[in-house]
């Protein structure tokens, strides 16, 4: 436990963004830890990127203000969070900012009658907070809840991985797009304040009241405009958004550490975390990578010792420039292609590794399911030795299995929401992103079976999207040790969970997926089409009997390949066979992809979970065709193409499953 608390305390006590000084001290103290003689890995090295990032400038910080009509400045925005210990007075923060967001400084509040000409981004305390506002009791450094001058900082674009080499490593001899060309930019000069500084704007606002679902927590109706009203001192005045943010190449590390394996080296399970973080980041994402250090310290010395040595390899990644949109990851699986598609087993993520201290929280493919819940059960939840991680998640989330009845309920890869409002309270839950997480290259681009660990909140008890101090400068130790994990008893509980399943994947005879539990998540999506899709295909003449015949072929071949497995878990069987199934078993994800499914998109090739605008749970790209046809009225071939895509990738992927003929 020390160990852990200490290693937080290390990783945690100065900034450490992307390229800055504090994060290429950790790269050094990865590198360190790794390389250690006693307590090392195999092997450790550095993989550097050039890449495209965007910052602040700051002798010109950027900043919302409201001015007169004859110029004066009435109102000017908050430049650093309201210090509450020392951490807030690091010089090295950086200041509220959106990144990529282009340089300008848009004026006007009537923007809307011509088209939106810029963005004022704001944490909403209704969304955050449970409506607490008031930091003299209500918020911290009194509790977890977000403080008034608080400013969430992001990443603002649509697509991961390195903007400027999209699908190439972004290395010295890469050719790089012009700026121009980048798609998923938004033109729009956006800035991030506290709802302290948004209280002030949106409670000034004259016009139509805003619907009930736009109302806030800022102690006051909100109304939609134009302009302000009479009673505010702003009365003719406009706002001016002043953007100074500017782009550049620059060097970024990712650290890679290896345990080879014994019996099977040329296979890997690959466990990863980012490492760099917009302030401090004691909780995203230092949590993740204490985490990830105590796991490679415990078997590092047990490999430094002769005492253990996986069956397969383990590789260990400590991603850069995750923040600036998942660029680290994005660059290595780009390198790396050719090797991890045919060779990486599965990539386990403990990113945030706690957000609460109530329940486990685990999102990935249905592939993994089961080895996750196996592992569950094996450890005790923090504070009881008589129940285990299983049983306290099933009893704060759960859901009904055909297949295994009452089990806790797991998020899939499934959606990437893009919001684009004019004065915004940031919503959207953080683990249903598809690219929320470092998985996203190695699930969507690569089709390794994925997963995401984490310890979280009671969402009976809060409707916070994620804890509250997230991206901001109060994600400190101080925070994470007094609100989010006293005594860091979830953080070895994690530990314990993602290594159990690592252990699994690594160590297994015959790897722990069970692959039943992957048709049966496919059954549920064909069901929701019909139930949703099927009444208004019929009046087009378009039929969901192929997909969910080719559904019934899955689930068919799935148990299959389950039963000839169960028989040979009880005899000496040759390495050809179990390598031969071992496969069957890996590649079944990877047949799940179609590179020509959405050509829109970049790296999203996964037919079942890749990302999508509507809201229903079925196959992304027949979901997304149909809900355009409906919007067009006369767009229903692209309807047949999607369902042509998913019966061709659902048959193709239950041959794979079949017996070798």
């Amino acid at each position: 436990m020390s160990c852990t608390i200490n290693v937080l305390r290390e990783l945690s006590k100065k900034p450490h963004m992307a390229t800055t000084e504090g994060d290429i001290d950790l790269v050094n103290l990865m590198l360190d830890r790794w390389q250690n003689k006693e307590t090392g890995l195999d092997e450790a090295h550095k993989v550097t990127y050039n890449v495209w990032l965007s910052f602040p400038q700051k002798n010109k910080p950027n900043s919302v203000t409201v001015v007169s009509p004859n110029g004066t400045e009435l109102f000017k925005s908050r430049m650093k969070e309201l210090n509450y210990t020392k951490d807030q007075l690091d010089p090295d923060i950086v200041q509220p900012f959106a990144a990529f967001a282009p340089t300008g400084t848009p004026k006007g509040i009537n923007g809307a009658k011509f088209g939106v000409i810029g963005v004022i981004v704001y944490t909403d305390p209704a969304d955050m907070n449970d409506g607490k506002s008031s930091d003299k009791n209500e918020t911290y450094p009194h509790s977890w809840y977000l403080p008034p001058s608080g400013v969430e900082r992001g990443s603002y674009k649509l697509n991961f991985g390195d903007q400027l080499t999209p699908y190439y490593p972004a290395k010295d001899y890469t050719f790089r797009h012009a700026e121009s060309d980048i798609k998923g930019l938004s033109p729009i000069p956006a800035q991030p304040i506290g709802f302290e500084d948004a209280r002030q704007l949106i409670c000034a606002l004259d016009g139509v009241e805003a619907p009930e679902s736009w109302q806030g927590g800022l102690g006051c109706r909100y109304h939609l405009g134009p302009g302000f009203h009479d009673k505010s001192s702003f009365g003719n005045s406009e706002v001016q958004a002043n953007v100074f943010n500017r782009r550049e190449i620059k060097p970024s590390d990712n650290v890679i550490g290896v345990i080879r394996g014994s019996v099977e080296p040329d296979r890997s399970v690959i466990y990863g975390n980012h490492r760099d973080s917009w302030v401090h980041g004691a909780i995203d994402p230092s949590s993740g990578t204490a985490v990830m250090l105590e796991i490679t310290r415990v078997l590092g010395k047990m490999v430094k010792e002769g005492k253990w040595r996986p069956r397969r390899s383990i590789i260990f990644g400590s991603w850069g420039a995750e923040e600036f949109g998942l660029i680290g990851s994005t660059e290595w699986t780009e390198e790396y292609y050719k090797k991890l598609i045919e060779r990486t087993v599965g990539y386990i993520n403990v990113d945030i590794a706690v957000f609460a201290n109530t329940t486990l929280r685990a999102s990935g493919s249905p592939a993994v399911q089961s080895v996750v819940f196996d592992a569950a059960k094996q450890v005790s939840a923090p504070g009881h030795r008589d129940l285990s991680v299983y049983e306290n998640w099933l009893k704060h989330s759960n859901r009904t299995s055909a297949l295994h009845g009452l089990i806790p309920k797991n998020l899939t890869h499934n959606l990437v929401v893009v919001i684009n409002i004019l004065i915004c309270r940031c919503i959207g839950e953080h683990e249903e992103s598809g690219a929320g997480s470092d998985s996203a290259p190695f699930f969507h681009y690569l089709g390794i079976s994925s997963m995401d660990i984490a310890y979280t909140y009671d969402k009976t008890r809060t409707n916070a999207r994620i804890y509250p101090a997230y991206h901001t400068a109060y994600d400190t130790f101080d925070y994470a040790s007094r609100f989010i994990d006293p005594g860091f008893t979830s953080h070895l509980t994690v530990g314990r969970t993602a290594g159990n399943v690592l252990m699994r994947m690594a160590d297994s005879v015959i790897l722990p997926f069970n692959i039943r539990d992957y048709s049966e998540a496919i059954d549920q999506l064909c069901t929701t089409a019909e139930r949703v899709f099927a009444p208004e295909l019929l009046k087009h003449n378009i039929s969901l009997d192929p997909p969910c015949s080719a559904v019934t072929k899955l689930k068919e071949a799935a148990e299959g390949l389950h039963t000839r497995i169960s028989e040979l878990s009880d005899l000496q069987v040759s390495p050809l066979t179990l390598r031969m199934v071992n496969d069957q078993l890996m590649l079944l994800e990877r047949s799940f992809l179609d590179p020509v499914a959405f050509p829109d998109k970049l790296y999203y090739r996964h037919v079942i979970y890749a990302s999508k605008n509507s809201d229903v749970e079925t196959f992304p790209g027949l979901a997304d065709a149909y809900q355009q046809a409906m919007a067009k009225g006369d767009a229903w071939d692209d309807v047949r193409k999607h369902l042509t895509i998913v019966t061709h990738t659902l048959e193709s992927a239950a041959s794979t499953l079949e017996a070798v003929i």
